[in-house]
């Protein structure tokens, strides 16, 4: 039997896709976070990157669920917005 056609490879195929499924989901939730937050305060997408020392296209990205960011990075942005990280991830 082919090792593509077993149960157990169908069965990892799954559990891959549900873990990228969450991964995706959890980026496009924090992404969503940091523009309702940005908005908040009256940031403008392009004068937040430049407060945060990123580039525009990455906030973007980060926005839009794109990006997976390191912990520094979403440290930058929790501290642009003078707020905590558990703030800044509350609800995410």
């Amino acid at each position: 039997m082919n090792d593509t056609h077993s149960p157990w490879f169908y069965r990892r195929c799954q559990v891959l896709n549900n873990c990228m499924a969450k991964r995706a989901d959890i980026l496009v939730r924090f992404g969503q976070r940091v523009r309702e937050l940005r908005k908040e305060q009256g940031y403008s997408q392009e004068n937040f990157a430049y407060a945060c020392e990123l580039d525009r296209t990455y906030v973007g990205g980060i926005e839009r669920g794109e990006r997976n960011l390191t912990i520094r990075k979403i440290e930058q942005i929790a501290d642009t917005l003078g707020i905590s990280l558990s703030e800044l991830l509350e609800g995410v």
